[in-house]
C-alpha cells in the first residue's frame, strides 16, 4: 500500500524522526504539511521547515512549510486550514514536536514545566482537536503520537516527573481519543522506539557524540510510522507500539541496518516496558 497522494500534517518535521517520517511518505508521493517552528537556522541544530520543505520535495512528495508553535491555537488551527485549503484534505497527523527535560522535582523550573507539558501534551491534544473534523473526511485517517505505553511504574517518573507527565500526556490522548472517535473510524496510535535514536536530542540534551554510536537511526521509527499508517484505521487503533516489536511484526528482521554503530551496544530508552521483549536476535546493552 502507498501512500501516494495522501495528505500527512507533522508537527516539529523540521528535523529528526518528524523529517524521517516524512521523508519515508514523500517517497511514495505524499504531500506533507511540516508545521514546526524553525524557520530561521539554529546556531546547534541543523535544518528549518524550508531545508526540510527542500528535501521533501526531492523525495518525492508535495511540501508546504508552515511556521507553527504548537502551544498557539491561531497558529495550530491555522496551519490545519493552510493545509487543507493546499491539498485538500489531511489523511494523517503525526504529533512528533517534543520538549525534554531531565531534571528531578526541585531542580524543574515552572517556565520549563509549563514548556514540556504546553508542547508535549497540550500541543497534541490541540493539534489532534484541530485535524480531527478533517481526517473524519478521510478514507483512511490516521493519528500518530510519538510517546510510550501507559505504564504506570514509579521508575519512569521518579527522576523526571515534570518530563514524564508530558510525554504519558501524549499517550493518554490516544488511550481516551481512540475510543471517543472509533465510530468515526479515525486511529489513533503511540509508538515509542526500545533504543535511543540518533537525534539532536541525545547529542545536545543527553549524550553527546559517544551516546550518538549507541543509537539507531531515525529510519526505524519512519518504517515503523509509514507500517503503521498502511493498516486499516477501523482495524488498527488504539495501541501502544515498540519500533523493533512492531517491525518484527510486520515481517522485518534486519535490525542491524537501523544501528549507528554495530561495534557499540544499544542504548535502551526510557518508558519500554519489561513485558515487551526485544525481537529474537536483538540485544540491548552490554
Amino acid at each position: 500500500m502507498s501512500l501516494s497522494g495522501t495528505t500527512l500534517f507533522i508537527t516539529g518535521a523540521s528535523r529528526g524522526i518528524g523529517l524521517a517520517i516524512a521523508l519515508r511518505a514523500a517517497r511514495d508521493g505524499a504531500n506533507i504539511a511540516i508545521a514546526a517552528k524553525t524557520a530561521e537556522p539554529h546556531k546547534h541544530l541543523p535544518g528549518t521547515i524550508y531545508t526540510a520543505a527542500e528535501e521533501i520535495e526531492r523525495a518525492g512528495g508535495k511540501a508546504l512549510p508552515l511556521v507553527v508553535d504548537v502551544r498557539d491555537d491561531a497558529m495550530v488551527f491555522g496551519a490545519v486550514e493552510q493545509t487543507v485549503a493546499r491539498f485538500g484534505g489531511i489523511d494523517i497527523c503525526v504529533n512528533n514536536a517534543s520538549a525534554i527535560q531531565l531534571t528531578g522535582t526541585l531542580a524543574t523550573d515552572m517556565r520549563r514545566y509549563d514548556l514540556m507539558n504546553g508542547i508535549n501534551a497540550r500541543g497534541t491534544y490541540l493539534t489532534s482537536k484541530a485535524c480531527i473534523p478533517h481526517l473524519k473526511r478521510a478514507a483512511n485517517p490516521h493519528v500518530l503520537m510519538l510517546s510510550p505505553p501507559l505504564d504506570m511504574s514509579p521508575r519512569w517518573f521518579a527522576g523526571h516527573t515534570a518530563y514524564s507527565m508530558a510525554k504519558f500526556g501524549m499517550s493518554m490522548c490516544v488511550l481516551g481519543m481512540a475510543a471517543e472517535f472509533k465510530d468515526d473510524g479515525i486511529a489513533f496510535n503511540a509508538l515509542w522506539p526500545r533504543t535511543g535514536i540518533a537525534t539532536a536530542a541525545i547529542r545536545f540534551a543527553l549524550s553527546g557524540d559517544e551516546g550518538m554510536k549507541a543509537c539507531r537511526t531515525v529510519e526505524i521509527m519512519a518504517d515503523a510510522a509509514h507500517a503503521i499508517f498502511e493498516k486499516p484505521s477501523r482495524s488498527f487503533s488504539g495501541n501502544f507500539l515498540i519500533d523493533d516489536t512492531f517491525l518484527y511484526g510486520e515481517g522485518e528482521r534486519d535490525f542491524d541496518k537501523y544501528r549507528v554503530d554495530p561495534g557499540t551496544p544499544l542504548m535502551a530508552d526510557f518508558f519500554v516496558p519489561a513485558d515487551i521483549p526485544p525481537p529474537p536476535g536483538v540485544k540491548i546493552g552490554a
